[in-house]
């Protein structure tokens, strides 16, 4: 439920009530009607971030609080998006599997999609 917040008039003391959406906003005590407080809504603004950009992705996780877990969360969820954006597949994630194939002599990235579908025209199971 919401809390809203109100002000004596006479003192400018201020509390702060938990009301229904479908409650009447009004507090009244010892018959003095206190004043509801209007304030701006906590919202997040500019949260939405390029999902090419690498310059928003390290200003998004240096100012983000919590644990490289979910620093991890964040970038996979800018990897599904490009992968959304350019129809199947990140190529920032392919750019990297590519670079780690050239480096390694062809060597596949465990990770590759390219891995997995070579595993399985060998007849190898997954399961």
């Amino acid at each position: 439920m919401p809390t809203y917040s109100y002000k004596n008039p006479n003192s400018e003391e201020s509390i702060d009530i938990v009301q229904g959406i479908n409650e009447p906003h009004e507090y009244i005590k010892d018959g003095i009607f206190w004043e509801r407080q209007f304030s701006v809504p906590n919202m997040s603004v500019g949260s939405k971030i390029d999902p090419f950009s690498s310059r928003q992705f390290v200003e998004k996780t240096g100012n983000m609080r919590g644990n490289w877990g979910d620093m991890m969360d964040a970038s996979k969820e800018l990897s599904e998006k490009r992968a959304q954006i350019t129809g199947g597949e990140d190529p920032v994630r392919r750019k990297k599997f590519d670079e780690y194939s050239a480096k390694r002599k062809g060597k596949v990235h465990p990770q590759d999609p390219k891995k997995l579908s070579k595993l399985s025209s060998l007849g190898v199971s997954l399961d």
